[in-house]
């Protein structure tokens, strides 16, 4: 058996992906399979990929499906006891397989956090998501339960990237990415750590994440429509699990400040379309035995934001 798979989606990745693979081909630990699933790129990615001539890459060329979709295709076929991702603009310090797959195995770990730390034109810093600022030092050295996790679970970081998943665990809840929508990060992490029940944390910076102007996060377009989708998915996620009661207080509210800061933030073109979407969502709670909660359980600025969506035709009235 291998021992990890690394799972590497890329589309038109041609600038940065020789960095992110050259980091998986380096690394100190070596019994591993790096799975990269070239999404219908139509740049040179292919071309680079191709110059690799290692016996444990994996190229699955498919049409564009979308990040979901490419990390679905390679867990189907990935052999690993572990899996760690990786996205096409990062790399991970030459000893993060290494450091990762040891504290796995020494918890006998569903998933394990590491630290990761972001990189902008030379310039190397971590926020306290990315630091795992929220565990202190009672959490290292050891596992948890996801009900043990201080202050909020969605004060956690939700990157995929930033955590090593025993395969058998994933394997065991189906766990899945939902495809065809953006930050499908976000509802992957939490349905994986509240199925979890051995959980543990490595404070190392095993991950360099590479900021740039192209980069899903960094840009406010089109894409943030799929703040609403996102949304959806992870309500219906909890509803399902039985976990909302439990956690609505702070879902609701995560929930809502998603499409509402993209709202704001969004190109003026784009802000109407972001608010149609909202506005359509909003109404269909208004249906569900959840919208009291939802009037009840919001903070004033966030039902302030939700009660006038409701209230207002469209986004003219409602920037007005």
């Amino acid at each position: 058996m291998t021992l990890i798979s690394v799972i590497l989606p890329v589309f038109n990745g041609e600038k940065y992906i020789g960095k992110s693979v050259e980091s998986v081909l380096k690394q100190t630990f070596t019994d591993f399979e790096l799975i990269i699933v070239n999404d219908g790129s139509t740049d040179s990615t292919l071309n680079i990929l191709n110059r690799f001539n290692d016996s444990r890459i994996i190229i699955i060329n498919q049409s564009n499906q979308g990040p979901g979709a490419a990390r679905n295709n390679a867990l189907k076929v990935a052999s690993g006891k572990y899996i760690m991702f990786l996205d096409s603009d990062d790399w991970y310090d030459e000893k993060a397989l290494e450091v990762a797959y040891f504290e796995a195995e020494k918890y006998n770990s569903d998933l394990t956090f590491f630290q990761m730390v972001n990189y902008d034109n030379g310039r190397v810093y971590g926020n306290d998501w990315f630091c795992l600022k929220i565990f202190d030092d009672s959490f290292e050295n050891r596992v948890f339960k996801p009900c043990e996790t201080p202050g909020s679970i969605f004060d956690l970081s939700v990157g995929v990237c930033q955590k090593i998943y025993n395969h058998s665990f994933l394997k065991r809840i189906n766990a899945r990415f939902p495809e065809e929508i953006y930050f499908e990060d976000m509802p992957f992490f939490y349905y994986v750590f509240l199925k979890a029940d051995r959980v543990s944390i490595v404070k190392e910076k095993l991950y360099f994440r590479r900021k740039h102007d192209e980069s899903i996060t960094c840009v406010v377009d089109e894409k943030f429509f799929d703040t609403v989708r996102a949304g959806q998915v992870l309500m219906k996620i909890f509803i399902e699990n039985d976990w909302y009661d439990t956690y609505k207080f702070d879902l609701i509210a995560y929930k809502i400040n998603g499409p509402r800061f993209a709202l704001r933030d969004l190109d003026e073109k784009h802000k109407p379309m972001m608010f149609d979407l909202i506005k359509k969502d909003y109404t269909e709670i208004k249906s569900t035995p959840y919208y009291k909660d939802f009037l009840d359980n919001l903070g004033p600025v966030k039902k302030k934001f939700f009660t006038k969506v409701l209230n207002s035709k469209n986004y003219k009235e409602f920037s007005s």
